[in-house]
């Protein structure tokens, strides 16, 4: 562990070091430096409208994880248990995963219109499609032998469901609710920056509209805190998923 915790910190401190080359190299123009973006975020934290912006961002986010990660689990999971419903539906399926989101964002306008609907609806569109296509693999790579000897022992659906597929197929599970939860992060915020009034993103777009670099850096880099805190909370919790399952 302490020698987990000293990799961590060595990783810290040389990408403090690259940043500050960045800077001189690029100049103020282009990059602040790490010291004045902390202090830039220290005063945008201490802000009322940055809250406001900050409690917007926050329940788009959730409302579209909530849609994002419950419908890709469940509808993975039933296609998954279906040798057809997989045959018809997976090639669909990854076939639209691999179009280019933010082609679909008009589409969206349109339905939706300007307002907090469509930022939802965007970000739940991307972390759909992770989830969906990892609980499909999931189920379907549980070993055949577990399954057979669940009819042989004339187990119930709910049953199966509990002690023989939820088991076997959770640590993929987890690992596709891990990039929908980021992919549903960023999708949240790439339509903050193109069709809102309010949000995290809204800022970050209104301080590149005006160039304002100390800005854009702070915003940047506390969004990157904050989608990297998160991912490596719920890694530690995929680790935990597949040690106990292994």
């Amino acid at each position: 562990m302490k020698q987990r915790w000293s990799d961590y910190l060595m990783l810290v401190v040389g990408l403090a070091v690259l940043w500050q080359l960045a800077y001189y190299f690029a100049g103020p123009d282009a990059i602040a430096p790490p010291w004045q973006t902390l202090q830039r975020l220290a005063i945008i934290v201490r802000q009322e409208p940055f809250w406001e912006n900050a409690r917007a961002t926050g329940s788009a986010f959730l409302y579209a994880a909530v849609l994002a990660l419950s419908g890709g689990l469940v509808i993975g999971i039933a296609i998954g248990s279906s040798a057809a419903a997989h045959e018809i539906l997976s090639p669909i399926l990854e076939t639209l995963y691999s179009i280019p989101k933010i082609v679909l964002y008009p589409v969206i306008l349109l339905v939706f219109g300007l307002g907090p609907a469509a930022k939802i609806a965007f970000g739940a569109l991307h972390g759909f499609f992770p989830v969906t296509l990892f609980a499909i693999g999931a189920i379907r790579n549980i070993q055949p032998v577990l399954l057979r000897t669940a009819r042989v022992m004339r187990l119930a659906p709910l049953s199966l469901a509990r002690h023989i597929l939820l088991p076997a197929a959770l640590p993929e599970i987890v690992t596709g609710l891990r990039i929908g939860f980021s992919t549903t992060l960023l999708g949240t915020l790439i339509g903050e920056l193109f069709a809102s009034s309010q949000g995290l993103g809204f800022m970050l777009i209104h301080a590149m509209d005006s160039h304002n670099v100390p800005d854009i850096m702070a915003l940047t880099f506390l969004l990157f805190l904050v989608a990297t805190c998160a991912n490596a909370i719920i890694l530690a919790i995929e680790h935990h998923v597949r040690a106990h399952a292994a």
